[in-house]
Parts: structure tokens; sequence; C-alpha cells
């Protein structure tokens, strides 16, 4: 575990590079990228979210391929098609962009809904399928899809089975002042616009590092903590749709990659506190009298976690 944290610190800081003051963001997606989980980064224009997928990719040695949703986006241009190609009589596939490592999804709410149902497969099956035909995708794989939270016009909302495959949902926010005056030094500095990252990684290595993930311990105790908390959410007065198993499930992974980020072969109650907000909010569903109240999911989950009793750290949550 202690290589996984270094290795989770050489990316976060090659990343931060390029974006600067935003190490909790960054920290994010590398736990998610070591859990194998998708991203969805909601937060306004101009915030670097393209660059810190792209960077990301970038210092992991992962193929990065970019979509621009749109409202006329058809299905085949996320996941290709088939096509004859000159005399011959067989169909040739011409891959879309769906076929990478990392795929940015760049305002995904801007297409149909039949455009966003091609991402639903690719991102929990590791598959698409056209016209019958199914081809895997190339492991590690990724989506980091982005959306603007407050523009609704000529948006469709993403539906609640799409929210559900996203591992974390999570928010870039402004950078302080000290942050922004160090971010326009260094391009007054190099005098261009792009940042030159170090490859550091290769996929061979993330997968690597992702089975080494997986065996980071989790004590019963800590998983009946995991399980109480998504079990409040579907319980609170003010839910009408509470957290899914895939919530629990995105608890274990989320808690799994942070505590091998920190060096440990096992998860503490803490580790499932710091992203249960990212890995359960979204799953959540509030009534719609809500709003006036300015009442948000992110709300519910922090009752929730004060309400579950926390486990005390004993020697027995840690592997034996």
């Amino acid at each position: 575990m202690r290589e996984v944290a270094q290795f989770a610190e050489r990316l976060c800081t090659e990343v931060e590079r390029a974006v600067t003051g935003k190490r909790e963001s960054i920290g994010l997606l590398v736990m998610a990228l070591l859990a194998d989980g998708h991203v969805l980064i909601e937060d306004l224009p101009g915030l670097a979210k393209t660059l810190m997928a792209r960077s990301l990719a970038t210092v992991s040695g992962l193929q990065f391929k970019r979509i621009q949703f749109t409202p006329d986006l058809m299905p085949s241009d996320v996941t290709g098609y088939f096509l004859y190609q000159g005399r011959e009589t067989d169909l040739v596939l011409r891959r879309g962009p769906i076929f990478a490592n990392v795929v940015l999804a760049d305002e995904v709410n801007r297409a149909p809904a039949k455009t966003q149902s091609a991402l639903l497969e690719a991102m929990q099956e590791r598959q698409v399928t056209i016209e019958g035909h199914t081809e895997l995708l190339a492991a590690p794989f990724m989506v980091i899809a982005t959306q603007n939270p407050i523009e609704f016009e000529g948006t469709y909302p993403l539906p609640e089975a799409q929210l559900d495959r996203f591992l974390i949902r999570t928010a870039v926010g402004y950078p302080d002042a000290r942050s922004e005056a160090e971010m326009v030094q260094r391009r007054a500095e190099r005098r261009r616009e792009d940042v030159e990252l170090a490859p550091m990684a290769s996929p061979e290595l993330i997968l690597t590092m992702q089975q080494a993930v997986e065996t980071v311990h989790v004590d019963p105790a800590v998983i009946e903590y995991m399980v109480d908390i998504v079990t409040q959410t579907r319980g609170d007065s003010r839910v009408v749709v509470g957290a899914s198993p895939r919530g629990s499930l995105a608890l274990l992974k989320m808690a799994r990659a942070g505590a091998a980020m920190q060096g440990r072969d096992y998860v503490t109650p803490q580790d499932v506190k710091d992203i249960a907000i990212p890995a359960l909010a979204h799953r959540i569903s509030l009534r719609p009298e809500l709003w006036v109240q300015r009442i948000r999911s992110e709300d519910v989950v922090r009752d929730c976690l004060a309400r579950v009793v926390v486990p005390a750290v004993e020697p027995s949550m840690r592997p034996t």
C-alpha cells in the first residue's frame, strides 16, 4: 500500500502543475481511477474540468478521447458504426470515441436521452453493442462527465439510472485568490497556453494498482457501517428514492482506494465518512417541494452520517 500511496501522490502532484489549487478535487479523481469507477463533475464553466480530465489521462499514460455532447449528437457518434469500404463486401467497424481509456463526456446533459443511453452499457458492462455486434472496451476504462448545474435551457437531465452508474459526483469550485494568482503567474512565466505533463504510468501499471486496492481489508463492522448509512438515506422523510445497493458498493470501493492512498491496507470508519457525500449524494432523489427550503441531497447525507453510530476502530479492523 505504500507503493500505491506514493504512486497516487506523484499523479496528484503532476496534475497539479496544470490545475492549480485543486488538490482535493484531483485527489478524488485519482481515487476514482484507482477504484475503477466513473466520475460526474458538476460545476460552472471555466473551472478546469476538461483540463483536469485530460491531465489525469496524460500523467496516467492512458488514451484520452473527448466527446462534446450537443442536442444533435447521435448514439453512433459515441459508439461508432459499420460501413462498407470500397468494393469490400464485408462491413468495417468504425470505432467511436468511446473506445479509449479515459473518455470525457463534456456537457453530457446537452444530448437527448437516446444519446446519453449510449454510455450506459459502456459504463456498466465495459462493452459496446453496435448493430448486434459486441466489442469489449480496453481496460482500464473511465468516463468523466461534466455538466453545468445552473444552466437548464436546452438540456436533458440525466436519468437516475445513469446517475447511479457514476461512482462519485464532485465539484471543482472557484480557486482562492492566492491559488488564482499563482495560476496566472505560472501562465505568464511559461509564455504558452499548454502545460507539458510527463506520463508517469501505463495502462498495465494502473491495472496493477487497481488490483492492489482490491486487497485492502474491510472489517465486517465497517461494512455494516456502510450499509447503515445507505439504509438511512432510504428512510429519510425528505427523500423520495434513497441510495441503491450501488451506493454501498461505491462506499466500499472508494473507501478502499482512500485507505490505499494513505498507505494503509485496511479501511477505517473515517475513510467511509470522507467519501460518503461524493459517493451517495447523487443517488438520492428529494421531494420536489424541498427546493424552496434550499435543502440539498448533500445535507441529507450529512444528517444520515450524524445519525449512524460510528464503530470504534479496533485491532480486528486490521488484516490478520
